[in-house]
């Protein structure tokens, strides 16, 4: 696949089942995914993979972190569970005279972007998910963060379930998003 056919065949996968990608694979892939943009190579973010019984242990964090019913504490457990891999993302902003932390926000979501590309370039399936939950105390505890971390949520990796096709993405107008300060660009230019 080439970049264009991977940017056009990347959609989220809601449905994910196993197996994901190993220890190796995925080493391999955050390497090339940390050629992403990153100004003062700064690397300002760090992954947290979790397999098996570790997904428990996140999915009792944000249990406690919702609260509520314990119905409603099961169910919230079991979404740390709809995928055989969660990669949590992790923000670590450094203090630094020219990369200002929204650059440094900038530099980790390009990485992880980049990171969700190559796993669909390889035919691995990926949602990134975020909430209120993704920086709640008892999942940052868990996590392990810093006092300056901030949690993004995770990356729910596996194989694609072949029984739930992708939807097709909608066709978009790349004109109305296009400006120029000297001539017009966008429609009824």
């Amino acid at each position: 696949m080439n970049v264009e056919q991977t940017v056009l065949a990347r959609r989220s996968a809601t449905r994910l089942t196993g197996p994901g990608p190993d220890d190796r694979e995925l080493a391999e892939l955050v390497e090339l995914a940390m050629t992403a943009p990153d100004h003062g190579r700064l690397s300002p973010w760090r992954l947290v993979v979790l397999r098996g019984d570790e997904r428990r242990l996140l999915g009792e964090a944000m249990a406690e972190a919702a609260g509520g019913a314990p119905a409603d504490r099961e169910r919230t457990a079991a979404k740390a569970l709809r995928a055989p891999l969660l990669i949590s993302v992790v923000l670590c902003p450094r203090d630094h005279p020219k990369v200002p932390r929204w650059e440094q926000l900038a530099a980790t979501v390009c990485a992880v972007h980049t990171l969700v590309l190559l796993l669909q370039e390889r035919g691995w399936g990926s949602i990134w998910r975020t909430g209120a939950l993704a920086d709640a105390p008892p999942v940052r505890r868990v996590l392990g963060l810093a006092g300056t971390e901030q949690s993004l949520g995770w990356l729910y990796v596996g194989t694609p379930d072949a029984r739930r096709p992708l939807a097709p993405r909608p066709p978009g107008d790349a004109r109305a998003k296009l400006s120029s300060l000297l001539a017009p660009v966008g429609p009824g230019a």
